[in-house]
């Protein structure tokens, strides 16, 4: 007969054994293709893209390689997220836009902002299109997005530009950059290189609406 000391360790066993596979039943493991990108695979799996990225912190967005192994989470918990979500809506302040419109944020930001054009020269292989693939335009930014997840709506002030808005602006968080990293993001502005490069380095101020 088993002593009860070596029961007790294959039940201690056992249950270290089903925990695992519990864990490994709540991801998957995905197998990068040609092409693919965390946007694609978020729809393919039906999961939310900042959900995404926080599975594979280590992945850099623009280098994702045939082969590479991404991790896909389970959204078994996307109830308690949803919670959340809701807790962060109603502890939601305001702020007002220039147009007299109240708008709701969860949270602000101070952050360092440069300026980037549609010139062929800033955008390399992937054109004039931001990270999703669509047409940059007024109220594209880029941003890191283990600090801002991509696809988020802000409202951005305290910058001095001719070719933006006065006073303030609705922008969605749909770019990255190499060399946005932290604590700043790039916003798109229309006309010349020449033209964007009077931006500089300014200080401005997010307020994350969505």
């Amino acid at each position: 007969m088993f002593k009860k000391s070596t029961l007790a360790a294959a039940v201690i066993g056992l249950s270290v054994m089903m925990a695992a596979g519990t864990a490994n039943a709540a991801a998957k493991t995905h197998t990068a293709t040609d092409n693919d990108t965390f946007w694609k695979l978020s729809k393919q799996y039906n999961v939310p893209l900042d959900k995404l990225q926080e599975a594979n912190p280590s992945i850099d967005p623009l280098n994702i390689y045939i082969g590479m192994k991404l991790t896909i989470p389970s959204m078994e918990k996307e109830a308690a997220a949803n919670e959340v979500k809701a807790a962060s809506v109603d502890s939601a302040k305001t702020i007002t836009a220039v147009n007299g419109k109240k708008i709701e944020y969860s949270k602000s930001l101070n952050v360092q902002a440069t300026a980037y054009t549609a010139a062929a020269s800033e955008n390399g292989k992937w054109g004039a299109v931001d990270y999703f693939g669509d047409k940059l335009k007024v109220g594209t930014i880029a941003v890191d997005p283990k600090l801002i997840p991509l696809g988020t709506k802000l409202y951005v002030t305290g910058y001095d530009y001719n070719g933006l808005p006065q006073g303030g602006m609705v922008a969605t968080a749909t770019d990255i950059g190499g060399a946005i990293k932290g604590n700043r993001i790039d916003i798109f502005v229309p006309g010349s290189t020449s033209q964007a490069q009077s931006f500089g380095i300014q200080n401005v101020k997010l307020f994350v609406i969505e």
